[in-house]
């Protein structure tokens, strides 16, 4: 109802009561409107969610020198300095997400590489330069790359510099990927032939045929190390904790009669069967990295399971299964040599140490008969130990050049 001031001012201008009350209703609605837009910033000020803009200024607490990256400046705030050790607090000032090289402005080879810097994100990064020309080149996770201004570094050359790393792209490691799986191919016969053997001797009651068999079968599959990945639940089946290889392990070593281990020997050989009948396409699934990326896990996981014997259901072949593993890095590392040959200079020393590591582990074999991790001595297991884990090391950087990166398009 409008007050009787209302009606006075009303009266006097002229006004109806019907213009008075549209106006207050469209004064109500501007209120309204108002109350929601202060609650709108409230919330958008408070949530605690990231920013999705960019933050205004770089965090001043982090460590370096700044040096703003992004999708429109890359590189400010660096002019280059003295050869040695660099430290840089870089700052993403755009909106999404960065990956940032620094590198050689001739050879582009990367001298420093830091991922998935968030949007607003300031972080810290060293690494330690030789004299020469070098440039930052930032690449959005949603845009071209941009390569910053060149910029020279002078002095004496430091001890120990950061080696540069030549680049390889996806599209340079798909011929190394379908040799790889070209090789796959060729074996899966051969496990299947021995998974089929394997079956025949238990039908028959020869169990220690069967024994014989399943090693050399097992050992197959695990030259397979760089596919583990591709092959998905087949691997489960396959060489799983409680199935395949390791089921049948515990029952031909754990004194089960034929009849017992009939059932999984068929299972196992239908595994293999799908396997080798779905590889074509399931090798279409595995990325380009796999390979570099798993010659170096295959024997960080030997050391990790095998030289632990945490994977043994009662065989004690552990180390039969180490050295099919070191074959299987080899495998893997064939197709890789020849980008391998322009960008490691440690490729020599890996090879000696896979040389060495595998003699070591096959002057445990006895005949086809292999020494249990348990009948070991102490210095015997740790000579072992200590050679493939500074192979593993070695192997590491097998998987960090071989990583697919981003170049210029």
């Amino acid at each position: 109802m409008a007050s009787t001031d209302d009606a006075r001012i009303a009266v006097e201008r002229g006004t109806t009561w019907r213009d008075l009350l549209a106006a207050r209703r469209v004064r109500a609605g501007i209120a309204v409107l108002l109350i929601a837009a202060v609650a709108l910033t409230l919330y958008l000020v408070r949530r605690p969610s990231a920013p999705t803009w960019p933050v205004p200024h770089a965090d001043a607490s982090v460590q370096g020198t700044p040096v703003t990256v992004g999708t429109d400046v890359c590189g400010a705030g660096w002019t280059g300095g003295r050869a040695g050790r660099q430290t840089f607090a870089l700052w993403n000032n755009s909106i999404g997400g960065e990956e940032v090289y620094l590198r050689d402005a001739a050879s582009q080879k990367v001298y420093l590489e830091v991922e998935n810097l968030g949007a607003g994100v300031t972080r810290s990064a060293s690494t330690t330069l030789a004299p020469g020309t070098y440039q930052f080149y930032c690449l959005p996770d949603d845009g071209d790359p941009v390569a910053g201004p060149a910029h020279g570094v002078i002095g004496a050359a430091p001890a120990a510099a950061t080696p540069g790393l030549v680049p390889v792209s996806s599209a340079e490691l798909v011929p190394a990927t379908q040799a790889y799986t070209a090789w796959i191919q060729t074996r899966l016969p051969v496990l299947h032939r021995q998974v089929g053997a394997l079956a025949a001797d238990i039908g028959r009651g020869d169990l220690g045929a069967a024994r014989k068999d399943w090693l050399a079968g097992h050992r197959t599959y695990e030259t397979l190390g760089a596919a583990y990945d591709a092959f998905g639940t087949y691997d489960a089946a396959i060489n799983g904790d409680h199935a395949g290889f390791h089921q049948i392990e515990a029952l031909l070593w754990g004194g089960a009669p034929a009849a017992r281990i009939t059932q999984p020997a068929a299972a196992l050989v239908r595994a293999v069967q799908r396997l080798q009948r779905a590889f074509p396409t399931v090798a279409d699934q595995m990325g380009t990295q796999a390979i570099g990326l798993r010659s170096h896990e295959i024997l960080e996981n030997a050391v990790q399971f095998e030289l632990t014997g945490s994977t043994d259901r009662g065989s004690h072949t552990n180390l039969a299964t180490v050295d099919a593993n070191l074959t299987g890095t080899r495998q893997a590392l064939k197709p890789l040599r020849p980008l391998l040959g322009q960008r490691d200079p440690d490729l020599a020393v890996t090879d000696r140490w896979l040389q060495r590591s595998q003699a070591l582990v096959r002057s445990f074999d006895h005949g086809g008969t292999w020494t249990p991790l348990g009948r070991l001595t102490r210095a015997q297991h740790e000579e072992i130990d200590a050679d493939l884990e500074q192979t593993v090391e070695y192997l590491s950087e097998v998987a960090a050049i071989t990583e697919p990166r981003r170049t210029d398009q």
